[in-house]
């Protein structure tokens, strides 16, 4: 299955300055790991040392919160678009 995964600005440096990319995968969790086949080092930034998504970092799978769905098992159907979003804070 392949999908389309929008990059945020500050984990660019990890694919080039691309904007969006490709990969492969029919659970957010192998998306993930294709991501990181691909683009060295964006892992870490995305999951933790346990593999579990960092707590600031939100995942959209077609618009739907992963961690209101299966989390890391979210089915990525094929075409879907995957959506890294790191959280703001500031006051």
């Amino acid at each position: 299955m392949s999908v389309n995964v929008r990059i945020p600005t500050i984990l660019r440096t990890y694919t080039g300055g691309q904007a969006e990319v490709s990969a492969e995968g029919a659970t957010l969790s192998e998306v993930l790991a294709d991501l990181e086949r691909n683009h060295t080092g964006i892992g870490a930034r995305v999951l933790d040392d346990a593999g579990k998504l960092r707590r600031f970092v939100n995942v959209y799978v077609n618009d739907d919160d992963v961690r209101f769905e299966q989390g890391l098992e979210t089915p990525t159907p094929d075409g879907a678009g995957v959506s890294i979003i790191p959280a703001v804070a500031g006051g």
